[in-house]
Protein backbone atom coordinates (compact mmCIF):
# COMPACT_ATOMS: atom_id res chain seq x y z
CA UNK A 1 0.00 0.00 0.00
CA UNK A 2 1.28 3.61 -0.75
CA UNK A 3 0.86 6.03 1.34
CA UNK A 4 0.48 9.67 0.01
CA UNK A 5 2.09 12.48 2.08
CA UNK A 6 -1.17 14.20 2.69
CA UNK A 7 -2.39 11.29 4.72
CA UNK A 8 0.93 11.10 7.55
CA UNK A 9 0.38 13.43 10.50
CA UNK A 10 2.56 15.12 12.30
CA UNK A 11 3.11 13.76 16.00
CA UNK A 12 0.76 16.65 17.14
CA UNK A 13 -2.67 15.39 14.98
CA UNK A 14 -1.57 12.10 15.80
CA UNK A 15 -1.66 12.59 19.42
CA UNK A 16 -5.03 14.51 19.21
CA UNK A 17 -6.67 11.25 17.21
CA UNK A 18 -5.45 8.90 19.67
CA UNK A 19 -6.97 11.34 22.55
CA UNK A 20 -4.11 12.15 24.63
CA UNK A 21 -1.97 15.56 24.47
CA UNK A 22 1.62 15.60 22.38
CA UNK A 23 3.59 15.98 25.08
CA UNK A 24 2.70 12.81 26.42
CA UNK A 25 2.92 11.00 23.10
CA UNK A 26 6.50 12.72 22.91
CA UNK A 27 7.34 11.20 26.13
CA UNK A 28 6.17 7.63 25.46
CA UNK A 29 8.18 7.98 22.27
CA UNK A 30 11.34 9.09 24.08
CA UNK A 31 10.73 6.19 26.93
CA UNK A 32 10.55 3.74 24.50
CA UNK A 33 6.86 2.82 25.56
CA UNK A 34 5.44 2.92 21.94
CA UNK A 35 6.57 2.11 18.52
CA UNK A 36 7.00 5.55 16.49
CA UNK A 37 7.88 5.98 12.93
CA UNK A 38 11.20 7.13 11.67
CA UNK A 39 12.48 10.30 11.93
CA UNK A 40 12.14 12.62 8.76
CA UNK A 41 13.75 15.65 7.13
CA UNK A 42 11.20 17.87 5.97
CA UNK A 43 12.38 21.62 5.19
CA UNK A 44 15.51 21.20 7.15
CA UNK A 45 13.77 19.85 10.38
CA UNK A 46 13.76 16.84 11.88
CA UNK A 47 9.66 15.51 12.30
CA UNK A 48 7.95 11.92 12.66
CA UNK A 49 5.20 11.89 10.52
CA UNK A 50 2.93 8.92 11.79
CA UNK A 51 0.56 6.70 9.14
CA UNK A 52 -3.03 5.25 9.88
CA UNK A 53 -0.88 1.98 10.89
CA UNK A 54 1.18 3.71 12.93
CA UNK A 55 -1.28 5.27 15.35
CA UNK A 56 -3.24 1.84 15.31
CA UNK A 57 -0.04 0.45 16.69
CA UNK A 58 0.32 2.89 19.38
CA UNK A 59 -3.81 2.90 20.46
CA UNK A 60 -3.40 -1.20 20.60
CA UNK A 61 0.11 -0.56 22.83
CA UNK A 62 -1.87 2.68 24.97
CA UNK A 63 -4.32 0.44 27.49
CA UNK A 64 -0.88 -0.91 28.70
CA UNK A 65 0.81 1.63 29.82
CA UNK A 66 0.16 2.89 33.26
CA UNK A 67 -1.05 6.38 33.66
CA UNK A 68 1.96 7.66 35.91
CA UNK A 69 1.03 8.75 39.48
CA UNK A 70 -2.84 8.81 39.33
CA UNK A 71 -2.40 5.17 38.19
CA UNK A 72 -0.39 4.76 41.53
CA UNK A 73 -2.63 6.31 43.55
CA UNK A 74 -5.27 4.06 42.33
CA UNK A 75 -3.98 1.03 43.23
CA UNK A 76 -2.65 2.24 46.15
CA UNK A 77 -6.47 3.28 47.63
CA UNK A 78 -7.21 -0.27 45.99
CA UNK A 79 -4.54 -1.96 47.80
CA UNK A 80 -5.27 -0.02 51.54
CA UNK A 81 -9.19 -1.09 51.23
CA UNK A 82 -8.76 -4.81 50.96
Amino acid sequence: MVISESDLKSTREAAKVLGIHHITLQRYVASKKVPAPSVRMVGGVRVRLWSAEDIEKVRRVLPAIANGRRHKKKEEKTLKKK
